[in-house]
């Protein structure tokens, strides 16, 4: 395995432990008495599934996680609880800025296997059709009409992008 395919490994199972971690943060703050809150549930549970498969692939190929795990727990969960704190629609605009990123990210991903990794390529496929629904979802919840949402999105997404960069080296 090439030290490319194991950068992809790496990177892709700290994104999908660090969105289960944001969506535990939501889900702390905003309970299930919001009328999102099933939809968070939702998301969270495709999340873990992803996760689970690349932990999987991880162990399968004998790829190292990023040392900085215990970081996007921490991180992670303070996103996704601050965002709930401001309220329900700054939580969807979380939700949609992390999901764009992921969605260019995994699109780059694929571009960059082309057929090298049927296996891989496969599953960022299919993950990522779940993230394009998750950010959609979140945009239909009102994701833009949050507080400065250009601001706290813009915020968002140039914070996923260092720590895509961090968790592929670290």
């Amino acid at each position: 395995m090439s030290n490319r395919t194991a950068r992809m490994l790496r990177v892709d199972q700290a994104g999908e432990y660090g969105a289960t971690r944001i969506y535990a943060g939501q889900l702390a703050v905003l309970g299930d008495r919001t009328e999102i809150s099933s939809e968070i549930q939702h998301m969270a549970e495709q999340e873990a599934a992803h996760r689970r498969k690349f932990d999987a692939l991880l162990a399968e190929r004998g790829v190292r996680p990023t040392a900085l795990q215990p970081f996007w727990d921490l991180a992670g969960f303070a996103l996704g609880a601050a965002t709930a704190l401001i309220g329900p629609k700054a939580a969807m605009a979380c939700t949609a800025a992390v999901e764009t990123e992921i969605d260019r990210h995994y699109t780059q991903q694929l571009e960059e296997l082309g057929e090298d990794d049927p296996e891989l390529s496969g599953l960022i496929e299919e993950f990522r059709e779940d993230e394009r629904a998750h950010r959609d979802a979140a945009l239909a919840a009102g994701a833009e009409q949050a507080p400065a949402y250009p601001l706290l999105s813009g915020a968002i997404r140039l914070g996923c992008r260092v720590a895509i960069r961090l968790a592929e080296r670290i």
